[in-house]
C-alpha cells in the first residue's frame, strides 16, 4: 500500500514568513511537527515532494507546508509515513498536542490546523500517534533512509 497519512518533523529558527492565504506568520525557533495526507493518485510521492522542496529551496509554494519548506530557516528531520486505508490525518493532528498555528493546513476539513509547534524534540509523541492507529508505519530521515 502506498498511501496513507504522514507526519512532517521540522526543526526551524525564529523568523516571519509570508504563508499564502494566512498572510504573515511568526514561528518561534524548535520543533514542528505537520500531519498530512497521501490519499491521492501519487501516494506518498508527496513526502518526496516535499522533501525535494525542502532541499532545493526555490520552487513555487503550493500548500501551505511549502512555504515554510521552501525557507533557509526550515529542515525536514523526520517523514513519519502510515500506509493505512483509514482517512485518519486530522485525528492525527489532533492527537499531536502541541500548540496549533490556526488554520495552517486546514483549509479543507474543520480542523483549527495541522501544523503543531514543539519546544522539545517531539519524536516521542509523534511515534506514539502514528502507532496508534493501526497500519504500517515506516521513519524516514530525509537523506539517509530512502528519501
Amino acid at each position: 500500500m502506498h498511501k496513507g497519512v504522514y507526519v512532517l518533523l521540522l526543526k526551524g529558527k525564529e523568523c516571519s514568513l509570508p504563508v499564502g492565504s494566512l498572510g504573515e506568520v511568526s514561528f518561534a525557533e524548535g520543533w514542528y511537527a505537520y500531519a498530512g495526507s497521501a490519499f491521492g493518485s501519487g501516494g506518498f510521492t508527496r513526502v518526496k515532494r516535499h522533501i525535494m522542496l525542502s532541499r532545493k529551496k526555490n520552487k513555487s509554494p503550493r500548500w501551505h507546508i511549502d512555504y515554510i519548506l521552501s525557507s533557509p530557516s526550515f529542515v525536514v528531520l523526520r517523514a513519519y509515513c502510515l500506509s493505512t486505508n483509514a482517512r485518519c490525518e486530522c485525528r492525527v493532528a489532533g492527537d499531536l498536542q502541541g500548540r496549533c498555528i490556526p488554520g495552517f493546513g486546514s483549509s479543507d476539513c474543520d480542523c483549527p490546523g495541522h501544523l503543531f509547534y514543539f519546544q522539545q524534540d517531539p519524536h516521542e509523541r509523534i511515534s506514539l500517534v502514528m502507532t496508534g492507529k493501526g497500519g504500517d508505519l515506516r521513519v524516514c530521515e530525509p537523506g539517509i533512509t530512502g528519501y
